[in-house]
């Protein structure tokens, strides 16, 4: 059991980037829907708009996540950002997130929160910058 515990330790920080990329990922997927048109949801809002605010720092937001530049204030933007997404619009419909729809904001604010303690795990530039002798904005 001892051997299995060291396995998944010396695994951890790979399984943390595949988390924060994943993450990434699905979450710049609402940025390309609301600013790009792609894929196709049918909301499209002005830019100088709240959702259009909230479509940029999707799509900024999960660019730097995907890299792992700047995860630690990144995530913690994020996390606020699906704070605010959750009792802005849904937590007014029913209090029980599966009934008002929040449950994906739910899952990105403290996924993203959890970003923030963890760091980003391996395959960043944050940790290629820092290998490379550069100044470090975190450590990983």
């Amino acid at each position: 059991m001892n051997n299995l515990e060291a396995r998944l330790t010396e695994l951890s920080p790979y399984v943390l980037a595949i988390l924060r990329i994943m993450t990434a990922l699905l979450f710049m997927a609402h940025g390309t829907a609301k600013l790009l048109g792609f894929p196709d949801t049918g909301m499209s809002p002005p830019l100088f708009s709240l959702a259009g605010f909230a479509g940029a720092l999707e799509l900024v937001g999960g660019i730097l996540l995907v890299l792992g530049l700047f995860t630690r204030p990144v995530a913690f933007i994020l996390s606020g950002e699906m704070a605010v997404a959750y009792f802005m619009a849904h937590a007014s419909r029913d209090f029980y997130p599966i009934l008002n729809g929040g449950e994906t904001a739910i899952l990105f604010c403290f996924i993203f929160l959890y970003l923030v303690f963890a760091g980003p795990g391996a395959w960043s530039l944050s940790g290629q910058r820092a290998e490379a002798g550069e100044p470090a904005t975190q450590k990983v």
